[in-house]
This record gives structure tokens, sequence and C-alpha cells, in this order.
């Protein structure tokens, strides 16, 4: 698929999908994209790094769970859902920070003891399905990727995207960043 197919595809996702509830959040499933990507870019981050933060919910948007999966008691796995879309597009620098975002809220969790009351209350939901705090010896075993430290930083990024109204860039401003990694992405 060409990088104007794949920037279609996720175009197209956003626009079918985007406007739903940000599961139990105050957002949309769009609102929450631009602002962890908006987050990303005022942090200075790669290109590779802000495409993975606007996209690191895209599971959301592929399966069929419905908005309220965690309500519901479903682990959804949506960050193996967008990493195996992300994957036959994009490299590991984007593809994995997304994999390794609910590991690393996990992660968060254990590392910092004020971290976990300053979850949102879906959020706080979602991690007791998605296994709770990491034990010592996952919290090892998650340090040796060589992409946690994006994976923690975007995860930061994910917690405060969620504010109604929150201004932002647009989508179409953050195509530039997608078409620079798809072009630099190895092609399977």
């Amino acid at each position: 698929m060409t990088a104007g197919g794949v920037i279609q595809k996720i175009e197209a996702m956003f626009a079918e999908r985007g406007s739903t509830e940000y599961h139990g959040e105050a957002v949309t499933q769009l609102e929450h994209a631009l602002q962890t990507a908006w987050e990303a870019e005022k942090s200075g981050a790669s290109p590779e790094l802000i495409v993975a933060a606007l996209l690191h919910d895209i599971g959301h948007l592929l399966h069929s769970h419905g908005e309220h999966a965690a309500d519901r008691g479903l682990d959804d796995r949506h960050e193996e859902l967008g990493y195996q879309f992300l994957t036959k597009h994009f490299s590991p620098a984007v593809s994995e920070p997304v994999r390794l975002h609910v590991p690393a809220k996990r992660y968060l969790c254990t590392v910092g003891s004020d971290y976990l009351v300053h979850l949102s209350p879906a959020s706080v939901t979602s991690l007791s399905l998605q296994g709770g705090p990491m034990s010592s010896d996952e919290m090892a075993m998650f340090e040796t990727h060589p992409q946690y430290r994006a994976a923690v930083s975007l995860r930061r990024w994910d917690d405060a995207a969620k504010v109604p109204g929150f201004p932002t860039q647009s989508l179409n401003h953050y195509w530039k960043f997608v078409e620079q990694t798809l072009a630099s992405a190895p092609r399977h």
C-alpha cells in the first residue's frame, strides 16, 4: 500500500469512528489522539514517536467490542490490534511504543507511588483487566525492551490527553509526520 493509501485508510477510520466516546472519558477518540500527538510534539518527540502518539489507540478503531468493553469486563487488547496494523506500514519506532503503552501503564503504577492515584476512573477499570501493576520480574523484563522509555513517554502523554475542549493541531497537521515515517519504514 502506498503512503497515500495508508493515510486514506487511517483518515477513513477516524472519519468512521473518531467521533465516538473515548472509553469512559469526556473526549472522543479523535480528540484523544490529537491531544496525545500534540503532547508529544510539544515535548520535542521524534516524528516516529509523534505518529505513535497519534495512532496509539488505533486498535480501538479496529475492534468490534464497542465503546464500553472494559465496563463489560473485556480487555479489548487494542494495543495488540494497533500494533498488528502498524507493523504492516511503519518501523518499530512507531509500532513498538504503541504495543507497549498498556504495559507502560502497568509499569508506571509499580514504579511511581503517585501514578495510580492520578489515573482516570476508566483507566483504573481497564488497568485491572490488563493485569494490574507489574511484578518486579515483569518490570525487569519491560526495562530490557529498547522502546520501553518511548512507551513510558507515550503513556504519560496518553494520560494527559483527556481534556474536553483542549485546543490542538488538526489531523491534517499530522499527515506530514505520518508521510515522513512511512517513507523511512522498511518495506514488507
